[in-house]
């Protein structure tokens, strides 16, 4: 029996080649889509996964109920009593930088050195690493203490088994106390040496709103972290009460203004894509989710072909099931002889994505920057889980559909002229053009919001800007580093000018506090700079003036705000000049003697933030974040320059560093990146989207037209032209792409309003692309379908008259 199913199968594919290929090449495409989405998204699940204890440990963020924002950091003060007062704390860590850099000379060799954390003494309870040598026990206990990777230990020492030597950087000898193996599994925690910020911890052990922390805790087995989150409340309420009598007010008051006023934590292996604010970037899981979804569209649609043209071919299929059921074929092995010539189109389609996937990997990990293979079983397992639900929908409603006929009906050859398969037809016809008109929609409007950003006046010119970033920082006094460098290097030819600005376009961290007057107070960015850094970069002045160098109190407390720092204390301009703030970096209060144009210095996914500008000196410890020299370089010879700056930084500052720098513009258009990236891929899916419904399109519409050869030898025989059976035959497909493009409309309207309201600076939603939509499918659809129409009205006449 499965033999002559098999040969009866191979004899219909061979029939109708072309709707096999169409179904073989469709479902190949969408299973590939598939396969690739859902290894980014298995991929982006799997950080933290390696970690014995990650079932315990949670990532700590604050909720602020005033501007409605999770914040991804933590005081000191908060962590040590939520230690000391919840019971469910076991411990925790933190860590204030993921990036630490120094050059480190050992007895072997100076290196520059790489991905470093600060953390405080817990930290390998929390990640336990593979140890290499040496112990964890007070592994961090001492300042000098520092565990260090294999992959640092082979590039200082040349070997593993080094605890117990000495490292110097940063003017201090460590102590190597452990050498541990970094995870194999995905992490954004892999630091290549921890140790301890002591004089950083010291200064913040008794500064509550010091949040200069990301904060790890691990609670006892069996506690529920939203018992943590309740108690914590409690510890909110403490610092409240020890702050709010100096602003002689309630401490609910102080809550209120100030915040926190709520805690959350989310489970470290969940907070690559599922925190709601994290020190690593944010997370960002609706795109994963868009992909997907997209993806699995695609393969309904491969779907939607294999039904539509199973069901159009019921009429060549007939007499074949009327003679079964004649000598005794039942319904149910009808069905199964349908579904098994499914499953076999299903399960070749399958062999060949994933050929094609491992052939296309390459290029998708390059895409995502991303090292993944395909090891993993729950991709073979989704994604056959998929072939059988693609084998199950796309070959059970044309089985059942075919086994639904009647054997005297079918038998007597008056299936034909039955309309019992029209509406099923057209309306999975109408199905599949709905989902292509809302990928083309969708692909119009995000490229138009892309175009709308990368267009945007940013209020700021980074043209020709060239920043170079501080390894060393002139024995701990950087600004003098900054003020001997801007005299020496205005002598380099090309070099126009020198400014800097502790917050230049394209940085994504910046430092913000309280900024107070009376009883209302805002959180706001610090832009310490230099005296001419908003002139040096083109932001337009809008009332009052700049900073001046001659006059000594713009060291002192005088300060310039943006357009949002006055929008969102809710003062008119006039009203912000005679205003004296109280900013929480500082204990003086500082005068506003200008008001800038807003330029955006982080996203335009986001809105520009209040920000207050301040000369470096003019807070004491400021001067310390001192981190970068910005020239503004001639364009006559820019390349010529920046070569001659090289040479200069690599004779004369910092040997054994590399040289980091970038042109601010260009640094600001990698925010840019992951829209450039919806953008490609939006298209690529457009493409494989229209490709698919095209080939179906054709595939069916030359079906049913075959099927209504007859009529049209009858109506050329009475004298009806060819253009008049063209349109006779493509009018019917025109209504159906009409009626699924209206469809479509109010849907693609919703789903992409929701896409746009994540984006601050947003275009208003164009109605061109809709009516564009409209007007390619019917005219693509009056091509496909014509050019079959067209071969119909030269048929042989005498061939379908015949026997009339």
């Amino acid at each position: 029996m499965i033999n002559n199913w098999l040969r009866i199968a191979f004899i219909n594919y061979k029939k109708n080649w072309l709707s096999t290929i169409i179904n073989l090449f469709g479902l190949t495409i969408g299973l590939t889509g598939f396969m690739l989405i859902l290894m980014h998204w298995n991929d982006e699940e799997s950080f933290e996964k390696w970690n014995p204890k990650k079932d315990s440990i949670y990532y700590f963020q604050t909720y602020s109920k005033k501007d409605n924002v999770y914040g991804a950091a933590i005081s000191i003060p908060y962590a040590e009593n939520a230690l000391k007062r919840i019971s469910e704390v076991q411990d925790y860590v933190l860590m204030t930088n993921t990036g630490a850099s120094y050059k480190m000379t050992t007895k072997v060799k100076t290196a520059y050195q790489e991905n470093g954390f600060p953390v405080t003494e817990s930290f390998f309870n929390i990640f336990p690493f593979k140890l290499i040598s040496g112990s964890y026990k007070n592994a961090l206990k001492n300042d000098t203490d520092i565990a260090i990777s294999t992959v640092t230990a082979k590039n200082l020492f040349g070997k593993t088994d080094v605890a117990g030597e000495t490292i110097k950087f940063d003017n201090k000898n460590y102590i190597v106390t452990a050498v541990y193996e970094l995870p194999k599994g995905n992490s954004q925690i892999k630091p290549d040496f921890v140790y301890k910020p002591a004089e950083q911890i010291l200064n913040d052990k008794e500064q509550w709103g010091n949040f200069n922390y990301a904060g790890f805790f691990l609670l006892k087995k069996g506690a529920d972290p939203r018992n943590f989150e309740k108690k914590f409340l409690d510890i909110i309420m403490i610092r409240a009460k020890i702050n709010s009598k100096e602003g002689g007010m309630t401490p609910q008051q102080y809550i209120d203004l100030y915040g926190p006023n709520d805690s959350l934590l989310t489970p470290i292996d969940k907070i690559k894509l599922h925190a709601e604010s994290t020190w690593f970037g944010k997370p960002d899981f609706k795109s994963i989710i868009i992909l997907f979804t997209l993806s699995v569209l695609i393969v309904i649609l491969s779907a939607i072909n294999f039904i539509n043209l199973k069901t159009a071919q019921a009429s060549q299929r007939a007499k074949e099931i009327g003679v079964r059921k004649a000598i005794g074929g039942t319904k149910s092995s009808l069905v199964l002889q349908f579904l098994m010539e499914t499953f076999l189109i299903c399960i070749a389609s399958y062999l060949l994505s994933l050929a094609l996937t491992e052939l296309l990997l390459p290029s998708f990990n390059k895409f995502f920057d991303k090292e993944i293979v395909m090891n993993d079983w729950h991709i073979y397992f989704y994604s056959f889980a998929m072939v059988a639900l693609v084998t199950v929908i796309s070959g059970l409603i044309p089985a059942l559909y075919l086994s639904n006929f009647e054997a005297i009906e079918t038998l007597k050859g008056n299936f034909a002229r039955s309309k019992h398969g029209v509406w099923l037809r057209n309306g999975i016809l109408t199905l599949q053009l709905i989902i292509s008109s809302f990928f083309i929609i969708g692909g119009l409007i995000v490229n138009q919001q892309v175009k709308h950003m990368m267009n945007k006046d940013l209020g700021f010119n980074g043209k020709q800007i060239f920043q170079i970033n501080f390894n060393e920082y002139n024995n701990g006094k950087p600004w003098l580093k900054y003020e001997r460098l801007k005299t020496e290097m205005a002598k380099i030819k090309g070099v126009e000018s020198i400014s800097f600005s502790e917050a230049p376009p394209g940085t994504t961290n910046q430092s913000s506090s309280n900024m107070d007057y009376m009883n209302t107070s805002i959180q706001a960015r610090h832009g310490s700079m230099d005296y001419d850094y908003l002139q040096f970069i083109g932001v337009k002045l809008l009332k009052g003036r700049w900073l001046n160098p001659k006059l000594s109190s713009d060291t002192v407390n005088s300060a310039l705000v943006n357009e949002a720092f006055i929008r969102k204390f809710g003062w008119t301009d006039e009203q912000a000049m005679k205003r004296d703030i109280r900013p929480g970096f500082d204990n003086k209060p500082y005068h506003i003697i200008g008001i800038v144009k807003d330029f955006n210095i982080r996203s335009l996914k986001s809105e520009v933030e209040p920000i207050i500008f301040f000369h470096y000196k003019e807070t004491e410890w400021k001067r310390f974040n001192v981190f970068n020299i910005q020239l503004k370089l001639n364009e006559d010879d820019i390349d010529g320059t920046v070569k001659r700056i090289k040479n200069y930084w690599k004779k004369n500052e910092e040997p054994g560093y590399p040289f980091n720098s970038y042109f601010i513009d260009k640094q600001f258009a990698k925010t840019f990146e992951t829209y450039q990236k919806q953008q490609t891929l939006f298209t690529i899916l457009n493409a494989m989207v229209l490709m698919v419904a095209l080939l179906g399109l054709f595939a069916l519409s030359s079906l049913m037209i075959e099927q209504k050869l007859k009529d049209v030898a009858i109506r050329k025989t009475l004298g009806a032209s060819d253009s008049i059976l063209i349109l006779g035959l493509t009018k019917q497909f025109l209504w159906i792409t009409f009626t699924a493009v209206v469809i479509s409309i109010p849907i693609s309207y919703y789903l992409i309003n929701e896409w746009l309201k994540d984006f601050a600076y947003r275009i208003d939603m164009p109605v061109w692309p809709f009516i564009f939509s409209l007007i390619v499918l019917l005219l693509l659809t009056f091509c496909v379908v014509s050019i079959k129409a067209y071969q119909a009205t030269k048929v042989n006449l005498v061939k379908y008259l015949k026997y009339e």
